[in-house]
Formats: structure tokens, sequence, C-alpha cells
């Protein structure tokens, strides 16, 4: 909740002038899928691919955040839709600071995901669908929580006991089911060109990682 007694200051820097400095616009690339689909792992590469070409970057992951920011959450629909909500914060303070911001959050329900689009001007919000089954989700299960909400160890867990909506109209869908990573990299990269969010080619050298 808002309060009477707080005034929006207006920076000297504007987000376009961070932009003109980074070579680059800035956005929102939020990852979005089942557990197990790959959603870090994508995120993540493309960060890794992003920062090669000198780009200003940052990932939040879902596991990470909840270790901080929102430790004090559960993961009940209103805790996850007020998980999503503060992210959402986050990154659109991210885009104002010029910067690439990528998440790779379940975000399970379509009005937290269209909530954070709000939050942006159109076309700084772009969402990708890492689309995998649910067998291959749980072929994989690298944490083993599939298998626990099967034994009813996790309530309310994302595909078992509590819904998935997948995306109606994401700017990118990738098959991180059976498509190799590198393949899904070149098409998130590919449709940040196509934006306009980072040149057609590199203007400066590969970093060193």
């Amino acid at each position: 909740m808002s309060s009477s007694n707080t005034v929006w200051h207006k920076p000297l820097v504007m987000r376009a002038d961070r932009e003109r400095l980074n070579g680059h616009k800035s956005a929102i690339l939020w990852f979005t899928g089942l557990s197990g689909a790959g959603k870090s792992t994508l995120a993540h590469a493309v960060e890794a691919r992003l920062f090669q070409i000198g780009c200003r970057t940052f990932v939040f992951d879902g596991d990470n955040v909840r270790h901080g920011l929102c430790a004090d959450l559960g993961f009940s629909e209103q805790d996850r839709s007020e998980n999503i909500r503060r992210i959402g914060e986050m990154c659109k303070l991210f885009v104002e600071s010029g910067v690439i911001a990528l998440t790779a959050f379940i975000s399970p329900f379509r009005h937290d995901r269209q909530r954070v689009r709000g939050l942006v001007a159109e076309g700084d919000f772009l969402e990708i669908y890492c689309q995998a089954s649910l067998a291959v989700c749980e072929q994989r299960d690298v944490k083993g929580l599939y298998k626990r909400a099967r034994a009813g160890e996790i309530p309310e867990f994302t595909g078992v006991s509590s819904p998935y909506e997948e995306p109606e109209k994401p700017e990118l869908v990738v098959d991180t089911g059976s498509q190799a990573v590198e393949e899904n990299v070149e098409m998130v990269i590919n449709l940040l060109k196509c934006r306009g969010i980072i040149p057609e080619e590199a203007a400066r050298p590969v970093a060193q990682m």
C-alpha cells in the first residue's frame, strides 16, 4: 500500500541515457514454464551470451529470490502471486536502470504474468514460454520435487496438484523439452535483435568469462 507521505522523484539520469551508454535497450525476458522445463538453464545461457557481446544483464532465479527478497513467502496461490508481484516491481527498476532483466519463474498464473507486463511500457516485457511436457519434466526431476509432490509431501505443486496456465500469446515459444539449449539461445537472441533491443551486430569485443 502506497503512502500519502511519499513523493516520486524524477532522476537526472534517465533510462534513455543509460541505454545510450550501454549500447543496447533494456527489457524484461520472462521465462515461464513447468518446474524442470529448463527455465533457469536457458535464462543463464542467454545471459552468458549477452555478456559476451557487452550487454548489461541480471538473472532473477526463482530459488535464489526465495532465499532473500521473498524468503517470507510460501507456495499458496496468494503467496505465489505476491512473489511474482515483487519480482515484477524489481524488474521494472532494472529496466529503468538500462539493464536486460531475465527471470526464471514457473509463474503459473496468467493474471500474474499479465500484471507484470502491465508495469512496463509496451515492448518491454517479452514472455518466453519454455515448453516441455509434464512427462519430460517429471523424468528430469532434478530436485526430486515431482516425486515428493506425487507422494503428497508438497501441497499445491504446479502440474500435479496446482494448475499451470500456458501463455496464450507469448513473444516466443521455445521447445526446451527436446531442443538443445544452444538452439533455444539463438532463438532468444534473434528475438532481441528483431525487437531492436540489441544491435544486429555486436559492436564490442567478445568479453572473457
